[in-house]
C-alpha cells in the first residue's frame, strides 16, 4: 500500500487510503502505526473506503511541536478528514487510537457513523499506571528507546502464543523503533493525562463496538467493558492478546464488518 502524505496544520501527516464503499477510519496503538493494519486493510478494502492514520510522531508523520495531548490527536484527525472532505466514518481506534476515538467522539460526533474501542478503555490511568508513563518517558529520554520498544512489543500478545508470534513480535519492534523518541515521550504523557471517558460511552446516541482480546496483558476485557447498556456490543477475540490484528486477523476483520453492515 502507498503512503500518501498531506500538511495538516504545521505538520506532515502520512495515511493509507484505500478502496470504495463506507469510509472506515484506522488509528493505530501507542509505539505503532499504519503499518499494524497491514494484514487486514485488504479484507477492509474490499467493501469499505479505508483511511489508516500515523499519529504525529509515529510512523511517518512528523510532529509540529514538542508535546500532543490525546485531545490535540484528535484535532489532528479532524483536520484529515476536512481535509479529505470526509464527512461521516466509522472510527476504529486501537489502545492509544481508542483513547484518541472517544476524545474525537466527545468534541465531533457529528462526523462519526459510529466507533468501535480495539483492545481499549474509557478508563484513565491508575495512578501507579501514571508513574510507570513517567518512568518510562524518563528512560527512553535517558537510554533511548530500543530496549523500552523490545520490552513493550514481548507484552502485546498473548503469553501462551510468545514463540508462534515471533515473527509478528519483530514487525512490532521494527514498528515501534520507527517512531521517534519525542513521539514516544509526547504519547507517554498523553496518556498519562487523559481524563476518565466513560460518560461517552454512556451518553452517545452512536452505535458503539468494544473489541477485548481473551489474553491482553495491557487492557484484559474487564477495562474494555466498563459501559454495559443498549448500541453498545461487546466483542471478545478468543486466543488474541492486545494484537489481534496480527494474531486473529481473520475474527478480527469478522468483527468489524459485522458492526459495519448494522450502520
Amino acid at each position: 500500500m502507498d503512503s500518501i502524505r498531506a500538511r495538516i496544520g504545521n505538520g506532515e501527516i502520512s495515511y493509507y487510503d484505500v478502496g470504495k464503499g463506507k469510509p472506515m477510519f484506522l488509528i493505530h496503538g501507542f509505539a505503532g502505526s499504519k503499518k499494524y493494519w497491514d494484514k487486514i486493510i485488504p479484507q477492509l478494502a474490499n467493501e469499505n473506503r479505508v483511511i489508516a492514520i500515523d499519529l504525529p510522531g509515529h510512523g511517518e508523520s512528523g510532529m509540529s511541536k514538542d508535546r500532543y495531548a490525546i485531545e490535540d490527536m484528535a484535532e489532528t484527525i479532524k483536520e484529515l478528514l476536512d481535509h479529505l472532505g470526509m464527512k461521516k466514518v466509522t472510527m476504529f481506534g486501537h489502545s492509544l487510537g481508542g483513547y484518541i476515538t472517544l476524545a474525537f467522539a466527545e468534541a465531533h460526533p457529528e462526523y462519526l457513523n459510529g466507533f468501535s474501542l480495539v483492545h481499549s478503555t474509557a478508563n484513565p490511568d491508575s495512578e501507579e499506571a501514571k508513574e510507570g508513563r513517567e518512568n518510562n518517558a524518563k528512560k527512553i529520554q535517558e537510554e533511548g528507546a530500543e530496549s523500552f520498544i523490545d520490552g513493550l512489543s514481548k507484552k502485546l500478545f498473548s503469553p501462551e502464543n510468545t514463540e508462534v508470534n515471533a515473527k509478528k513480535i519483530d514487525e512490532t519492534v521494527k514498528i515501534g523503533l520507527k517512531t521517534s523518541e519525542k513521539g514516544l515521550i509526547s504519547a507517554l504523557l498523553a496518556m498519562k493525562n487523559r481524563p476518565d471517558r466513560n460518560q461517552v460511552l454512556k451518553e452517545t446516541k452512536l452505535p458503539v463496538l468494544l473489541i477485548a482480546g481473551e489474553k491482553d496483558q495491557i487492557i484484559p476485557p474487564e477495562k474494555t467493558f466498563t459501559v454495559s447498556r443498549e448500541k453498545i456490543e461487546e466483542r471478545v477475540i478468543q486466543n488474541a492478546g492486545h494484537m489481534s490484528m496480527y494474531e486473529q486477523p481473520e475474527e478480527l476483520v469478522m468483527v468489524m464488518k459485522d458492526f459495519l453492515a448494522d450502520i
